[in-house]
């Protein structure tokens, strides 16, 4: 029998969410080199449909959401990070069929089952978020997945549909009792609109405390620094911080007493990524993909939007390095 690996975190302990085209193996890379893993627990790969990763052609379509790297896999071995695989659809036969593959094809920590993805055309088809109003559907789907793998199987899910009905759906998550619950304070109709609810979190770990106290409750919703993560999850309760949109406004965000970075690493730092990414990808994928990571980067230093545009209108790898081995010509030699 696999260890639950939940049960062995620090707490409160710390994860980075997953994202549609943004936590693929190299911003995960990215993101654990520059971590201070006391600070970075766990990673989610982006969300893989079970219906796509079923489908003998569509499977490689999807196949490289699930992809890690060689270089990614020893920095995780070494910095004792966990991985943990996001699947989403509404099939619950169809859910078992891949937690199994997963659980005997991929080298990953846990599974975790998308239900709070609020993008239109998902909804539509009753998946992720949508589940929130088939409460008999999302436990047949968890347990059907519980049952087909030793792995940890968690949640991550919102408060609501319309509007924040948080004690009914925790209360219908709890009864299957999964490994963790990640929730997003936010209702399927807020998007990422307003503030995230920590109260609506908060009355989610009263009814986790109640009916399934081995599981692991962790918040997610508008944290900004690692302080304020752990004076939320001290406040309500928590086991653990889940970091979205907030790795955007500062890539350094999992090694808090890192100083303020100065243009030299913040370019040093983008370069690396671009190379990782060429590397890794080639021409499998779009170079704008990686052009919406540059904003990151290129900020709080002189000159810093003069020299975004030059890169967002970058047409290839060449033209994106020869750029840069102007701005750092001072400072490093560009292979």
């Amino acid at each position: 029998m696999m260890s639950n690996f939940w049960q062995q975190l620090p707490k409160p302990f710390f994860a980075l969410a997953p994202m549609e085209d943004v936590t693929d193996t190299v911003f995960r890379e990215v993101v654990a080199g520059m971590a201070d893993p006391n600070f970075l627990q766990v990673l989610y790969t982006e969300f893989a449909s079970i219906d796509g990763l079923n489908h003998p052609v569509g499977k490689r379509n999807v196949a490289h959401r699930l992809l890690v790297s060689e270089s990614e896999r020893a920095l995780l071995k070494q910095k004792n990070i966990r991985l943990v695989v996001q699947i989403w659809g509404k099939n619950p036969e169809l859910f078992s069929k891949i937690a199994r593959e997963i659980t005997e094809e991929f080298d990953c920590d846990g599974i975790d089952v998308n239900m709070g993805c609020p993008v239109k055309k998902v909804v539509k088809n009753g998946c992720c978020s949508a589940l929130i109003d088939q409460p008999d559907l999302a436990k047949e789907i968890i347990l059907a997945t519980k049952e087909a793998t030793n792995l940890p199987v968690s949640v991550k899910t919102r408060t609501g549909v319309r509007i924040h009905e948080t004690e009914r759906w925790m209360t219908t998550i709890m009864e299957t009792k999964p490994a963790a619950v990640i929730l997003h304070g936010r209702t399927q109709k807020q998007q990422s609109d307003g503030l995230a609810s920590w109260d609506e979190i908060g009355k989610g770990v009263a009814i986790r405390n109640l009916l399934s106290p081995q599981t692991l409750f962790i918040g997610n919703g508008d944290v900004n620094s690692v302080a304020q993560g752990i004076e939320l999850a001290e406040k309500y309760g928590l086991d653990g911080i889940m970091i979205g949109r907030g790795i955007f406004h500062n890539p350094w965000f999992f090694q808090p007493n890192h100083p303020a970075p100065q243009k030299e690493e913040r370019l040093t730092q983008l370069l690396f990524h671009t190379q990782l990414f060429e590397k890794t990808w080639g021409s499998e994928k779009s170079i704008n993909i990686l052009k919406r990571f540059y904003k990151i980067y290129t900020s709080d230093f002189t000159d810093a939007s003069k020299l975004r545009v030059q890169l967002m209108d970058a047409k290839s790898y060449d033209e994106i390095y020869r750029i840069l081995q102007s701005e750092l010509r001072d400072y490093i030699e560009i292979i």
